[in-house]
């Protein structure tokens, strides 16, 4: 029988999270403060933030030991295995090896509990008592509903509008854990004030949901304010994705000509790619690295590299990023957790270096290959998740047409089950591209 599933055991957890920080060939500049545009420092942060997660923001640490406590809650779900697509290589009769790491093993069903684990813990450790947050398709506000519910903490989601009308499901998971969920813009704060004046049909989107979540925080000193990509820590945080996948492939003899995920803030894209961009920093391997987008919001194929607020109001600092403007409202696409703005600052920096790669795809393309490879594969990947299995499909043809035998390895972050009413849109043919 051939080999298909991969498995660490639950001792090989990694130990420490990767900072790439310190080998970035181009170090980031510097977040700015909103109104006096000088760099800001950790006191600016701590409104928001625990101390813990301010110096993992700026550490220059290569490794960051992982608590035990939160160790102790990865092992739920991870290690999470690492998958052969053997049916899918077979349907492209392709001589391209094709493997994918499967994060919908997490209770949440996707990678945001790796990062959301860790901030409610450093948050209980210093005493806060409720998290707010934003969510796109409703994966990062699960996970952190049900991180805090690990640790007795509250949670506050507000939840991008057009997702909370199109993902009744996961809005139900949020408060099965026992998160609040609004969804925004909405009356509850002045930033969802400002834009409902503007557009009282707003369909919302992750800079607004960022607004409304930080003002929320700001404004109650036993609360702080938890983001699901974007920031440093964050992308720290997901490394374990990356460093379990080296392992497993290690163990088959085997390591990635190209790897491929979805990147919306980043966090995804990181997980899985930074620990193998270790090596080729290090000049020790060669891979290639592709960031895949959607074409209704694509900031690293279409947008400006340049200091823009992270949030629709203008509350964050300014972070170098590439950005479509921070008052860019994207598409109301099914992929709600690829609506965002701008990207990572440590991502926009690796794809202006040209270290990484990027492509960008329609909405229909992706569900086609969503499609191709639930029919193949038997796992329904979310929305998000499809854009990486468009990229890898589209890689693997290439092999087949050049006879070159690469490896792939992609990240399937997220499964689809709540999604399942965007996939009936395809098939009803009243899904669109929008451009």
């Amino acid at each position: 029988m051939q080999k298909t599933k991969i498995i660490l055991d639950e001792n090989e957890i990694p130990k420490k999270w990767y900072n790439i920080l310190p080998d970035m060939p181009t170090p980031l500049s510097p977040p700015l403060h909103p109104v006096t545009m000088e760099p800001i420092g950790p006191e600016d942060l701590s409104p928001l933030f625990p101390m813990e997660l301010i110096k993992q923001e700026l550490s220059q640490e290569r490794f960051i030991p992982i608590p035990d406590e939160v160790r102790d809650i990865y092992v739920t779900w991870r290690p999470s295995p690492v998958y052969r697509a053997h049916h899918l290589e077979k349907m492209l009769k392709t001589p391209a090896k094709i493997y994918y790491k499967y994060e919908g093993v997490s209770p949440a069903g996707s990678h945001k509990p790796n990062t959301a684990i860790a901030q409610a813990y450093y948050n209980m450790k210093e005493g806060i008592e409720r998290l707010t947050t934003e969510t796109g398709a409703g994966q990062w506000g699960s996970a952190l509903a049900l991180a805090t519910n690990y640790f007795g903490l509250k949670c506050t989601v507000y939840m991008v509008k057009i997702s909370f009308q199109q993902k009744p499901y996961r809005r139900s998971l949020m408060h099965l854990w026992g998160a609040d969920v609004i969804p925004s813009p909405s009356n509850k704060t002045d930033s969802g004030k400002k834009i409902l004046s503007g557009d009282p049909n707003s369909p919302g989107s992750l800079g607004i949901a960022i607004s409304e979540a930080i003002e929320d925080a700001a404004k109650h000193d036993n609360a702080h304010y938890s983001l699901g990509s974007v920031l440093n820590h964050v992308m720290l945080h997901q490394t374990v994705i990356g460093q379990e996948a080296k392992e497993q492939l290690a163990k088959v003899d085997d390591y990635p000509d190209i790897i491929i995920a979805s990147v919306g803030g980043g966090s995804n894209f990181s997980g899985i790619s930074f620990p193998f961009l270790m090596d080729k920093l290090a000049g020790k391997k060669e891979v290639d690295l592709i960031a895949v987008e959607p074409t209704a919001c694509p900031s690293l194929t279409r947008g400006e590299f340049r200091y823009d607020f992270g949030d629709s109001v203008g509350l964050t600092p300014l972070l170098k990023m590439y950005t479509m403007g921070h008052e860019y409202v994207p598409a109301a696409i099914h992929a709600g957790g690829l609506r965002y703005h701008g990207d990572s600052p440590i991502v926009s920096q690796l794809y202006d270096d040209k270290v990484i790669d990027a492509v960008a795809y329609d909405q229909t393309e992706v569900f086609e290959a969503g499609i191709t490879f639930a029919r193949t594969e038997g796992i329904v990947p979310a929305p998000e998740s499809s854009h990486a299995i468009k990229c890898t499909i589209d890689k693997a043809l290439l092999c087949k047409r050049t006879g070159e035998k690469k490896t792939i390895l992609f990240n399937l972050s997220g499964h689809g089950h709540f999604d399942m009413s965007a996939y009936d849109s395809y098939f009803s043919g009243t899904m669109k591209d929008i451009i």
